[in-house]
């Protein structure tokens, strides 16, 4: 029995410039973004990032900390395209591999498999082929001699996920709609470290939701870390929705200004007290 909590500043600490690191979540719902802003706060920089990706690629594309994106798609649904990264794109500050979602997730399958490749149908035809040039197909070896997309591993030498609850082990259990395949981040890195909204005895697990929603297992999960709030300013159902006030701030304030007001602190716990600070305005 391994009692693996950390804070995030101890997980940042096991990261370094140049890595590959996968993002759990989807677009801007249940991302881990206290990790991220952790990230943001250590000076990190030159990733390779894979995300399916949200304000989490945002954040860290306006900070300059992206070498190569590896992504579907950047939102921030109610907001169709996160706006930093549409900057980053359009000034050629990161390099981007865009996959089709089924690619995408037959990438992190054959991670989580540790294979070279996975054979998958989708993307031929389309231009998915087109501007990623370094794709490459196979030939089924039977009869039928169909031709498939080889769609590369996306391994990852960490992935940051956010779940509703963990336990100190590493278990941790999603209470919401989906699980993102968080399961697979975690499975197709070297290390993963899973932030949740509370920490909880493993028996309690059964008390909140079904055997099914117990999504990752303590064997592939490296550090766990609890962070009340932790995914804000995106969804974590049931625990809290959007912070829809929020999020259209970010998207429509200079990164300096929204930087210098919001991410300027310490600790985690200075941008909670920020965005608190703000909100307080409001009324």
């Amino acid at each position: 029995m391994t009692d693996k909590t950390m804070s995030p500043d101890e997980v940042v600490g096991r990261l370094h410039d140049g890595m590959t690191i996968g993002i759990g979540g989807w677009g801007s719902r249940r991302k881990p973004m206290a990790l991220v802003r952790a990230l943001l706060r250590s000076g990190i920089t030159g990733l390779t990032v894979i995300s399916y990706g949200g304000p989490d690629v945002g954040l860290l594309a306006a900070a300059g900390r992206i070498r190569k994106l590896v992504t579907p798609f950047v939102t921030l649904d109610s907001i169709p395209l996160e706006p930093h990264y549409r900057a980053a794109r359009e000034s050629g500050s990161l390099a981007l591999t865009e996959l089709d979602e089924a690619m995408f997730m037959w990438g992190l399958h054959a991670a989580a498999n540790r294979l070279p490749f996975l054979p998958v149908r989708a993307g031929l035809g389309s231009d998915v082929m087109r501007v990623n040039p370094e794709l490459r197909t196979v030939t089924s070896p039977y009869a039928d001699g169909e031709e498939f997309v080889a769609v590369p591993a996306l391994r990852m030498d960490a992935a940051l996920v956010h779940l509703n609850r963990a336990d100190r082990l590493g278990n941790a259990q999603y209470l919401g709609p989906d699980p993102y395949f968080d399961d697979l981040f975690c499975e197709a890195a070297d290390a993963a470290y899973v932030s949740c909204e509370q920490i909880v005895e493993t028996a309690e697990f059964s008390k909140a939701g079904p055997p099914q929603s117990l999504l990752v297992s303590r064997h592939s999960v490296t550090g766990v870390v609890e962070t009340p709030n932790g995914a804000h300013f995106t969804s974590c159902a049931p625990d809290y929705d959007r912070d829809e006030a929020f999020q259209k701030l970010y998207a429509t304030t200079p990164w300096p200004e929204f930087a210098g007001r919001f991410l300027s602190g310490a600790t985690e716990h200075a941008y909670q007290s920020a965005v608190q600070a703000w909100h307080e305005e409001q009324k």
